[in-house]
């Protein structure tokens, strides 16, 4: 068995390689399109273009590991089950799931490797990236903040900012989170607000102070408030981070922060669950994907068929599940796990009434 394991894992990560390095290419293939009219409309350099490549490259490479998972699943013991190797072996005695752990292994080491990179690697690369985008943006007058994103603001003081009108320049939806000397935070929350002369101008708010606790102590309303800062409007292009651009644990401090001041982000606790229900797709697809490889006698032109049917089925599924979390359907926990949670109960019994098929 320890022969066959090794020939099963050397059938496994060809495909795998080959599909993480093709869908890469294809993928930042398409990227380098869109890249391109920065150079031709926006005068950017080539060698800011190539900065901007290179930053996006762990994040498409990280997007393709569950995808090579799949494939190379199917695709491996597809070759057995269309050699008939895997009836000689399960003839002789051999269940089908100790025949396919090694897939199952690889799939564990493959979760969490995109964990890893997830966490380390992909939000500092996609914040260089976003970083480099942003100052050529702004540089062409567009606000100095994204909507959706939240940013140091110096001092102890942190921003949310809900949407931009780019027509106005006016930040709808704001949010400042502050800390005093004496650790009691202070939340301002307003409709409206602009950014010109290191001054934050916040119209028709609350400002409310909170105890240890993160009761309020003090409310107050307000038609207008001036926050003046040091700081140049072209710093914040720098603190700003989107989803993408934090791991699991800033993007928890986020939420915990802007929640004490009565804010819904129900969309960023459904992706701060998805960081986590996410990387575990390698696995599941492994899982869910091998008893369905004994089912085909057509080989990789099989594999191939099926693997594009469950992509399509599962990654519409999560958008859904995502969309019923933010909208209060489905509690943000569930909504993050429902779907692997299907495909991997489904993969379980699949698995053990895979000796059943012959």
């Amino acid at each position: 068995m320890k022969i066959f394991d090794r020939y099963m894992i050397r059938e496994f990560i060809g495909p795998f390689l080959f599909c993480v390095s093709g869908f890469t290419v294809v993928l930042l293939s398409g990227l380098l399109f869109e890249l391109t009219d920065l150079i031709l409309v926006n005068e950017v350099a080539v060698f800011t273009v190539s900065k901007m490549l290179f930053y996006r490259i762990p994040g498409i490479a990280v997007m393709t590991l569950p995808i090579a998972t799949l494939f190379a699943t199917l695709l491996a013991i597809g070759r057995f089950v269309q050699d008939n190797e895997m009836t000689v072996l399960r003839g002789s005695g051999v269940s089908f799931p100790r025949l396919i752990m090694p897939i199952l292994v690889m799939g564990i080491l493959i979760s969490v490797l995109t964990f890893w990179a997830s966490e380390d690697i992909v939000p500092r690369a996609n914040h260089e990236f976003e970083t480099i985008l942003r100052k050529i943006v702004f540089s062409e007058g567009i606000p100095v903040v994204q909507e959706n994103v939240f940013f140091h603001g110096g001092d102890d003081r942190y921003f949310y900012i809900g949407e931009v009108d780019t027509k106005t320049n006016e930040i709808q939806t704001v949010l400042v989170y502050e800390l005093d000397t004496d650790n009691f935070p202070s939340i301002t929350s307003a409709q409206t607000g602009i950014f010109q002369d290191h001054t934050w101008v916040l119209n028709d708010g609350v400002y409310q102070e909170l105890d240890e606790e993160g009761f309020v102590q003090f409310e107050s309303r307000f038609q207008r408030m001036e926050i003046i800062t040091e700081q140049e409007g072209e710093v914040y292009l720098g603190n700003q981070r989107s989803v993408d651009e934090m791991n699991r644990k800033e993007l928890g401090e986020h939420i915990e922060r802007f929640q004490r001041g009565g804010l819904k982000v129900l969309s960023f606790v459904v992706d701060y669950h998805l960081k986590l229900a996410l990387p575990l797709a390698p696995f599941v697809f492994a899982l869910f994907s091998a008893p369905l490889a004994l089912l085909g006698k057509g080989g990789r032109s099989f594999g191939v068929v099926i693997s594009l049917v469950i992509l399509l089925v599962y990654y519409v599924a999560v958008s859904l599940s995502r969309s019923l979390g933010v909208n209060e359907t489905l509690p943000p926990v569930v909504a993050a796990w429902l779907v692997n949670t299907v495909f991997a109960a489904s993969g379980f019994v699949f698995l053990f009434r895979s000796d059943r098929l012959r």
